[in-house]
Parts: C-alpha cells; sequence; structure tokens
C-alpha cells in the first residue's frame, strides 16, 4: 500500500476520529429549535459538502433566517465540547502517523469540517505537531467529491499525486481523492457501514482499523 507513497492526506472525520456518531444529534437538536424532524435523506444530500456548504444548504432547505456566519457559530458551538472532551482517534492510527512521519512521509489532513473544530480535536490528540497541513473545504472553491482540496493539500506539500495517499470513510470522499488521481484507502466507521459496498467498490485499498496496515491484513481492492 505504501509503494512509492511520499504524502499521505487523511479526511478527519470517520477516518482519523471517531466522530460521526454525535452530528446525527446535533442535526436533530439544531433543527428541533424550528419544529423540524431530522429527513431521512439529510446525511446523504449533505455528504460531502464543507462546513460553509453545509450551511448554506441549511439556510435553503428549512428556510433559516439566521445568517451563514451565525449558523456556522452555533454549530461550532453545539460540537466543541464533544471535540475536545469525547472524541477518540481511531484504533491504531496514532502509530500509523508516527510511522509515516518516520519514513518521512509528509502528512496533511483535508476535512469538510469547520477550521475551529479540526484544530481543536488535533490540538487535543498532538495531530498538530505530526501534520503539515490542514486543509478546509472552505479554504476551496468546492467540497468533495471535487478534487479541490485534495489537491490543495497535495499543493501546500509539494507533492505528485502519484505519490499521494487518501484516506477517506465515505464515497464522496473517496470519489475526491479518486478525482484528484490520487489511491484511495477507505476505513471502516459504523456511521457509513450502509454504504460498504460502495465504499469497496470505489477505493483501492480497505481496512477495518489501522492495524490492518501494521499486521498487512488489510485489502487490496484494485491492482496498483
Amino acid at each position: 500500500m505504501l509503494k512509492n507513497v511520499k504524502t499521505a492526506i487523511f479526511d478527519l472525520d470517520g477516518t482519523l476520529v471517531d466522530s460521526m456518531w454525535m452530528w446525527k444529534t446535533i442535526d436533530i437538536e439544531f433543527l428541533g429549535r424550528y419544529g423540524i424532524s431530522l429527513p431521512d435523506d439529510l446525511q446523504k444530500e449533505i455528504e460531502g459538502m464543507g462546513f460553509s456548504e453545509t450551511a448554506v444548504y441549511f439556510k435553503d432547505r428549512f428556510g433559516l433566517k439566521e445568517s451563514l456566519d451565525e449558523i456556522k457559530h452555533e454549530w461550532n458551538r453545539m460540537a466543541f465540547d464533544k471535540y475536545q472532551n469525547h472524541v477518540p482517534m481511531k484504533k491504531g492510527a496514532v502509530h500509523f502517523l508516527q510511522q509515516l512521519k518516520d519514513n518521512g512521509i509528509s502528512l496533511g489532513i483535508a476535512t469538510s469540517n469547520s477550521r475551529e473544530l479540526a484544530e481543536t480535536v488535533a490540538k487535543v490528540h498532538g495531530l498538530d505537531r505530526m501534520f503539515d497541513t490542514i486543509i478546509t473545504a472552505c479554504d476551496v472553491r468546492a467540497g468533495k467529491p471535487a478534487p479541490d482540496i485534495y489537491l490543495k493539500a497535495a499543493g501546500d506539500l509539494g507533492a505528485h499525486p502519484d505519490h499521494c495517499l487518501v484516506f477517506e470513510d465515505v464515497p464522496m470522499g473517496i470519489l475526491a481523492g479518486k478525482n484528484a488521481r490520487m489511491r484511495v484507502c477507505t476505513i471502516y466507521d459504523e456511521f457509513s457501514a450502509d454504504q460498504e459496498e460502495e465504499k469497496r467498490s470505489l477505493a483501492d485499498y480497505y481496512i477495518k482499523d489501522y492495524e490492518d496496515i501494521k499486521f498487512g491484513t488489510y485489502e487490496v481492492l484494485k491492482n496498483d
């Protein structure tokens, strides 16, 4: 998997940290204030959208009177304590990141989350000392599945797409990596368990957790 890899770029939520569980709760509480029930299609509709894109979507779909900045500020407020105190790293992630650093592989984060929350959880787990760049979808023109965020991360790290390996947990993120002409390893996450077949059809590699890489038990889904 790591052959010819000079740069590894990671999605954050559901990929590096186990955080997807909390967003449904936040969406239910947030929309409940307006007397709106959580639509069944919401998560699929917003998958891959950046923080600002999602705010636009919520404002338009649900007719919210608040400004985009007010909506984003409230989401950050609602999620801050969870990211600071209740969001763990994925199993084996810290060891794997250190292995990459020890082997001279540059590291980037490419997340659809807000910079405030990304930097909070990165600091909590010491990722700010390991990663060379953190890019959010708000830093580029279009969120996932557009390739912009991965190309921006690679550009910041001086890396060619051919030498980049992306780690993602949902189909829109996998497509963003593939659209950037990079190889993609997808990781199991309970939140996207119902998308396993689609994830496997799109990605180059599959892991249950990062210990699969440590022990060589990862799955090769496409020939290099």
